[in-house]
């Protein structure tokens, strides 16, 4: 089962009112397992941007009259595409996968009228997954942001000063694994049944980038070997 999760940050709270995408974030997981491939764009959103969106975003104010220099951390929206020129490219990448949000409705909504303006179908709302939904139901009347689940599963969100769209989506993939009950994979076990849905059966899970550090200490491993040596040359570990 392939799904993507997904954030994205706006200029406002309307798009009706004129109000814009100016990141998407998502990283893809398969059957629960994230796969390494991500998807990262800002958008020059053609309008400027309130005052008190800066701190929140960590986007600068190159667009507002008069400019003024962007403070130190801070991306420009300038020379960044309009949503038009990746909006089919993000169009491909999400596919029919089903997308995992933090209080999906708002990001559907703006995703939707982007993608109307462009002439594109809209992103039906029952292939996304409301994880504010999910959250409430689980734990009724406890806080349900982000940041309070982080806290909730123990989860590190120090680097989340500025909200950052790809920060955020890998950070809301490890709070949607707890919520749907723990971070442990079904290791695979429903591969065959879901690669067929999605028409990828030759798909397979990149390689780490860094291999895993091994965990077994020298001492457990000189163990191991004398507890061999003692069980003679037809050991199952010392065949060829």
């Amino acid at each position: 089962m392939r799904e993507i999760v997904l954030d994205t940050e706006t200029t406002g709270f309307d798009p009706e009112s004129g109000d814009r995408i100016v990141e998407i974030g998502a990283v893809e997981l398969w059957n629960h397992v994230a796969t390494g491939e991500t998807y990262h764009v800002y958008i020059n959103p053609e309008r400027s941007m309130p005052e008190e969106a800066f701190g929140v975003h960590g986007i600068g104010p190159d667009l507002l009259e008069p400019p003024r220099p962007p403070e130190k951390g801070q991306v420009t929206l300038k020379d960044k595409p309009v949503f038009a020129k990746v909006g089919q490219g993000f169009r491909e990448f999400v596919g029919d996968a089903k997308l995992v949000i933090h209080n999906a409705s708002f990001d559907m909504k703006f995703l939707n009228a982007e993608l109307k303006w462009m002439g594109l179908p809209p992103i039906p709302m029952d292939q996304a997954l409301d994880t504010l939904a999910i959250a409430r139901k689980r734990f009724p009347g406890s806080p349900a942001s982000l940041d309070a689940l982080c806290r909730r599963f123990n989860i590190d969100n120090s680097n989340r000063v500025l909200h950052g769209a790809l920060l955020d989506s890998e950070i809301l993939a490890e709070v949607y694994l707890e919520l749907i009950g723990g971070r442990q994979p079904d290791f695979g076990l429903s591969t065959a049944a879901s690669s067929a849905s999605w028409g990828g059966d030759d798909w397979r899970p990149t390689a780490r980038p860094t291999p895993l550090a091994s965990k077994i200490t020298e001492e457990e491993r000189a163990a191991h070997e004398a507890f061999v040596e003692k069980l003679g040359e037809n050991a199952l570990w010392t065949r060829a």
